[in-house]
Order: C-alpha cells, then structure tokens, then sequence
C-alpha cells in the first residue's frame, strides 16, 4: 500500500498543494505552526473518516473559504485508487472513490490503512478509559468494516437510550418503560456485536504486543494487555436490567462497552499507576508497532505509518528501534530538524520543507 500523490484545496493553511512522495520515506519538516502535521491530518482523514485532531470538520477549512478538499492517489494490490474528500462549513462531508460518491463511511475503512503515532499517543497509558477505546475501535474499524457498522448503532442507540432515560425520570410512564425495555433489546445485540470484537482483537494483539515489548526492553520487562470489560457477554443483559432504576435517576446507562478499557499490565502492575513516564513511553511505541504486525498478519498487507512530531518526544534508543523496524513499510515523519536523518545512509527518503503552508 502506497500513497502516490497529494492534492489539497483551502485545506487548513494550505490554499493549493500539489505533492508526490516517495515510497518509503518521506520527511515533512519546518518550524512550528507552518503546516506540517496538516499533511498528515488529510492523509489520516482520507483513511479513517476522521480527524485525529478534532470532531468539528468545519475547522480544517481555511477561514477564507467555505469549503475544502483532499485529493489522495493510492496504489493498492496493484491497483490505483483516488479518495476525494470535500468538507462544507455548512452540510456533511462527503468522500468518494475513484470519482464514485460512498453512501456510507464504512466503504472507505480498509481502502487505505493508515497507522497514526504522535506525542499524544505517548500519554494514551497514563489518560482516561475513552482514549484507549478510542485507539481500539479505530484500529478495529479499518481491520473489519463490520465492526464500524456494529460499533456505530451501538452509539446511535446509547445516545437514544439515554435520550428515553430522561424522559423516563421526567414522566414515570409505564409506556416509557416498555419502550426503554424494547430499546435494550437491540442496544443489547449490538453491544455484544462489539464486546466480542474488541475480545478477539485485543487476544490477538497482544501476543504480538508481549513480543515486542520484551525486545524493545532489552529482555527487561514482561508485558501484557488486559481487556477490562464494563460487563461479561453471558451478564450484559441481567445487569442492564438490574441497572434500569439506576440509569433513569441519573439518566444515563451505566452498564455495557462504551465503558471498557484496556490495562497494561507490566510484570503484575498496573502501568498507568504504577509505571515510570519512559516504561509508558516505551510501552506506547510497543503498542504501535504491534499494530503494524497485526495488519500485516491479518491483512497480508502493509499500512502506511504517520509519525507526527513524535521522534523528538523519544530517547536515542527507542528513536533507533523505531527506524531500524520502519524496513519496507512507507512512513510520513513530521520533524523541526533534519540532521538526524541527513546522517543515516537510508537510500530511499525524500524531504519536504514546509513553510506557511507552502513545499519549499
């Protein structure tokens, strides 16, 4: 998997861009606010539907205009693919591919496979529960189109169920309540949907994970990844019920997999209490470069990664790990300086020079 070309229109800083990059290595740099990380945020939109760095579209349109677009040429199992992406400040987006309109989003998860890794990733140990759900189910939504299908009515029917909640409380109706329990009915099936997808994906990941991490440790630590279910399959639907006078007094559902999480576990201790900032750090870069094994083992094929910023927040160490396990696998890297980089003998590399919004 190759991306080709570049095209952006009224996108962020960026008025026009026009850019090709290299199949390898391609390195972005520039001082600070010029528009680096940008490039990349288009790249992931192309990829995943979304933003890395916020929900509101309509702040990645330059503030002179009212629209925006991405251009993206891929090469894929030797066939080429163009994704269009246009963004309104008023409306939805709207993506297609190879100039055919999607009706859904779960048609562009898998076309591209992007693997994103910038400095807030190096705290996702040490954040709350949503941003560990936030690395799952995004992994999980390009790994199987699926899941996305299943994870996204999860989401519309917990925002209703909530919505029946309130009404409940307010109303105390026995037809509201008979309504809430025909509601749980499908929020239970979709629910499973995806606590059995988030299961088998993290089982999965982490006998990768513990493999990596060993090496990137020196043989020093032994690390595992526990899924932290908010509740069991066989109890989903008894506890919701259970719950049912509890989730309308505070209107909210208390029980099911928008309340998971995901533990690292180092040698019998919790990490994220227990663990140093460096164990964290190392423990993230082990976790992104399990996610690149996993797509291959799965997909039999190679992601694009996009490390945003992120080499300057390692030490000399992890930076030499990171590049040294890169071999064949086309990387985007946002940087300040390129001295490092002119020192190492890689033959294949470009460079980018970013200023204002502008390729030097």
């Amino acid at each position: 998997m190759i991306i080709k070309k570049l095209k952006l229109n009224n996108f962020r800083n960026y008025k026009n861009l026009n850019v090709e990059f290299d199949s390898k290595l391609n390195i972005i740099h520039g001082n600070n606010a010029q528009g680096k990380t940008n490039i990349l945020e288009a790249i992931y939109v192309c990829a995943t539907s979304k933003s890395h760095r916020t929900n509101a579209f309509k702040e990645m349109i330059d503030m002179e205009s009212n629209e925006a677009h991405i251009n993206l040429d891929i090469t894929k199992d030797e066939s080429d693919y163009i994704i269009d992406v246009h963004l309104k400040s008023i409306g939805k987006k709207q993506f297609a591919i190879n100039k055919l309109p999607i009706k859904k989003l779960d048609e562009l998860l898998g076309v591209l496979h992007v693997i994103m890794f910038s400095p807030e990733d190096l705290s996702l140990i040490k954040s709350g529960p949503k941003e560990r759900r936030r690395f799952i189910d995004i992994e999980l939504s390009q790994l199987n189109t699926i899941y996305y299908h299943y994870l996204h009515q999860y989401h519309k029917l917990l925002k209703q169920r909530n919505a029946l909640l309130k009404e409940c409380l307010k109303n105390n109706s026995s037809e509201n309540r008979e309504q809430l329990d025909i509601w749980d009915m499908q929020f239970i099936h979709y629910g499973l949907k995806v606590i059995e997808a988030r299961e088998i994906f993290i089982n999965d990941l982490k006998e990768i994970y513990k493999k990596r991490h060993y090496d990137i440790s020196g043989g020093k630590e032994m690390m595992d990844l526990k899924y932290e279910k908010n509740v069991e399959i066989q109890e989903f639907e008894t506890k919701l019920k259970k719950n049912q006078d509890k989730d309308i007094r505070f209107g909210s559902t208390s029980v099911g997999p928008h309340r998971d999480d995901l533990i690292f576990d180092l040698n019998g201790v919790n990490l994220r209490k227990y663990g140093s900032q460096g164990q964290q750090r190392t423990a993230a870069l082990s976790l992104k470069l399990s996610e690149i094994d996993l797509v291959i083992e799965r997909k039999e094929e190679k992601p694009v990664l996009l490390l945003d910023d992120v080499l300057s927040e390692l030490d000399e160490s992890r930076q030499k790990y990171l590049m040294d396990n890169l071999t064949g696998i086309q990387t985007f890297i946002t940087c300040t300086g390129v001295e490092d980089f002119i020192r190492r003998k890689d033959s294949h590399r470009e460079f980018f020079h970013v200023i204002n919004g502008e390729i030097a």
